[in-house]
């Protein structure tokens, strides 16, 4: 299970979590709005519809390639009869669903995913669901603003590193008396030593196989390419100062920018970062 956030919808708090990277809504918290006191009953009286049964068969069908349609066809069979009665729990162990989930713990109860989740709120009100969604959608705003804060501090990050990696440039690799234009050749053959080591190519190469891309190869990198871009800056200023040739310090950046990339995709904190929308 993923991390879990709480919206408030018109006086009732409703727990939306995340699992696999897909949001799941409390089914259990839109129950109480309408009867704190016989959620569960709620719930219970709307898996006994016809039309509730067939909307989540579909939904399984198009989503889980595991759902058991037999299991299911039973179901449909008997929904809407005065006898017929559902649980969630029986539903998700019969015919192996996903689009429900059930939760212990602290934040725990029925979920469901939202479009289930949506359907469900409007069974209970027309009206709550459309606070509900408001109030979701406001959630999944402000987690995009934390992630593009997160983004831009580690692109920050890596301009701070790039000031230390040209500063060891400036006082180890450009001889005195040499032209602006000197400077710049050998701040982007230096430029380009980082994205061999990195990428696999220079910055010449990825335009030329991405000709309709606006900016740069480093505009495109992923978290970890970032991550282990900032490393490599300082190290090569270090290596730099150490008197290491382009060649010895190309081949060295490459092997570990290759073992760090191996550990960062294996990281578990580097996964929750990206999947804080996710």
């Amino acid at each position: 299970m993923g991390k879990s956030n709480t919206i408030n919808v018109k006086g009732t708090d409703i727990v939306v979590l995340n699992n696999n990277n897909e949001d799941y809504i409390s089914l259990t918290g839109i129950a109480r709005h309408r009867d704190a006191d016989r959620s569960d009953y709620i719930l219970q009286n709307w898996l006994r519809n016809r039309s509730t049964i067939e909307y989540l068969g579909l939904w399984e069908q198009l989503n889980n390639p595991d759902f058991k349609s037999i299991e299911f066809d039973g179901f449909k069979n008997q929904a809407g009869s005065n006898s017929f009665s559902l649980t969630p729990k029986r539903w998700i162990e019969t015919t192996n669903a996903k689009g429900i989930i059930s939760k212990a713990g602290k934040y725990g109860g029925t979920f469901a995913h939202m479009d289930i989740a949506f359907e469900f709120a409007s069974w209970i009100s027309a009206e709550f669901k459309l606070y509900l969604v408001l109030e979701f959608q406001r959630l999944k705003k402000e987690e995009s603003n934390t992630k593009q804060l997160e983004w831009n501090l580690q692109r920050t990050l890596a301009k701070v590193n790039y000031q230390i990696h040209t500063d060891a440039i400036k006082q180890n690799l450009i001889p005195p008396s040499v032209t602006k234009q000197q400077q710049g050749l050998i701040y982007a053959s230096e430029a380009d030593l980082l994205n061999i080591a990195l990428f696999g190519k220079t910055a010449l190469d990825w335009r030329k196989g991405n000709p309709k891309l606006e900016g740069n190869i480093r505009d495109y990198a992923t978290l970890e390419q970032l991550v282990v871009l900032t490393n490599l800056e300082s190290l090569n200023a270090v290596l730099i100062d150490q008197g290491l040739n382009s060649a010895e310090r190309v081949l060295q950046l490459n092997n570990i920018a290759i073992q760090q990339l191996k550990i960062l995709l294996n990281n578990v904190n580097i996964r929750k970062l990206k999947n804080k929308t996710s």
